[in-house]
């Protein structure tokens, strides 16, 4: 991970959508893997894994698909409340819901698949639609999943 731009430059239509300089970092440990627990540098996080029932494991901890779905859950909705704040509107009363799903794909691995829920009581369908779109444009979760998974966006 770097911030130089030499590499976005060779990436060609990539590059629009990656950091031109990196300024936060987060890390954190997987200590074996989904039967084990993650931890982050700085200690905020310290969580039990387990695989979830549907996978054959007890379902005593989080799982990785839980972990996504709150990041991108998150991310999005910050984008929202960002997009919604630069075009004067208030998104005070605003939520962002995720799910991730994990199957097996064609390639003998497996693949995730994106919902979000988003409900914006306050604005009428057109404007919610249109910041959702912007949104979407924006959030680094969506930039980084665009045409590698399925991530379907409902407006409630």
């Amino acid at each position: 991970m770097t911030d130089d731009t030499a590499a976005d430059t060779a990436a060609g239509a990539a590059a629009d959508t990656r950091p031109r300089k990196i300024v936060y970092v987060a890390e954190a440990t997987s200590h074996g893997g989904r039967d084990g627990y993650v931890t982050s540098q700085d200690g905020q996080i310290e969580l039990k894994v387990a695989m979830p029932p549907e996978l054959g494991g007890d379902g005593d901890g989080t799982n990785p698909e839980q972990l996504f779905a709150a990041g991108y859950g998150t991310c999005f909705h910050n984008a929202l409340i960002l997009v919604g704040n630069r075009s004067g509107y208030d998104l005070t009363g605003s939520t962002v819901a995720a799910k991730v799903g994990i199957g097996p794909n064609r390639q003998r691995g497996y693949g995730l698949a994106v919902a979000l829920s988003v409900s914006l009581p306050v604005l009428d369908a057109e404007v919610a639609a249109r910041l959702v779109a912007e949104a979407h444009e924006v959030c680094p979760y969506s930039n980084a999943t665009r045409g590698n998974i399925d991530v379907t966006i409902l407006l409630g």
